[in-house]
């Protein structure tokens, strides 16, 4: 099976790809391109898995940089591969072409970012601690370091948990209202003391915030589409042992 690879027309000809669990060589609940090495699927398929990625982007398997993501706001600038241990952080940026630059999700946002003119792309994993710890302000200003522009940025997030599969309890909601009396607004009432929460709507308006050019966000839910997404909260629902994890990337 060839792999499935989405794209917004909003990163123009940057290239770039949110990859589904389609045309990978795992099999059994990773079924597909699972690119986690964080999973229990073998290693040699996880790295086949990973192969594939780079040839479809058209850059060696070393060329592939990402980071070990531990929910935080700090960003990795990399400047040529990432060799041996990967650096604790939720996002990359790179201004040095020939880098393809990943994130790894199974519900959380993979985020690409991309400055056409400057030559700076990006790629940030923003769950909800990372989104509200603003590991997305802190991509745009590595960007920025590198010479981006923040108006001339497009930001788009890629298959994510949407309102109708997010529930959450009343600690969570008060967590968001704690940092923004606002930020209710992007919860809605659920059964009893839940709520539901919009995560890629909240994306979005941390990027819009931020004054990005552009901000999208491609409309995938992966807890409700287990064809082509991994999705950590529907594997807790099914009481499966693990999950895969979708990979997303940009390159230069």
């Amino acid at each position: 099976m060839a792999l499935e690879i989405l794209t917004s027309d909003a990163l123009g000809q940057t290239r770039h790809g949110f990859f589904t669990r389609k045309g990978g060589a795992s099999s059994g609940v990773y079924a597909g391109l699972n690119c986690g090495s964080g999973s229990k699927d073998q290693a040699e398929l996880v790295q086949i898995n990973k192969d594939r990625v780079a040839q479809a982007l058209d850059v060696a398997p070393s060329h592939l940089c990402g980071v070990y993501q531990v929910h935080s706001p700090d960003v990795v600038i990399a400047d040529g591969p990432i060799i041996g241990d990967k650096p604790h952080a939720d996002a990359v940026v790179t201004a040095t072409p020939g880098l393809a630059l990943s994130i790894l999700t199974a519900d959380c946002q993979p985020v690409l970012f991309s400055d056409p003119e400057a030559k700076v792309i990006g790629a940030a994993h923003a769950g909800w601690k990372g989104a509200i710890g603003g590991v997305l302000e802190a991509t745009l200003e590595a960007m920025e370091s590198l010479g981006a522009t923040r108006a001339n940025i497009t930001a788009v997030i890629g298959p994510t948990i949407s309102l109708g599969a997010y529930e959450v309890g009343p600690e969570f909601r008060e967590e968001f209202t704690g940092h923004d009396s606002s930020y209710d607004r992007f919860f809605t009432d659920g059964k009893g003391d839940r709520a539901m929460f919009d995560l890629p709507s909240f994306g979005l308006h941390r990027l819009e915030a931020a004054g990005v050019g552009r901000a999208e966000w491609t409309g995938h839910c992966t807890y409700s589409d287990p064809d082509r997404f991994y999705s950590y909260r529907r594997t807790c629902h099914r009481s499966e042992p693990d999950y895969g994890r979708l990979i997303s990337a940009i390159r230069l």
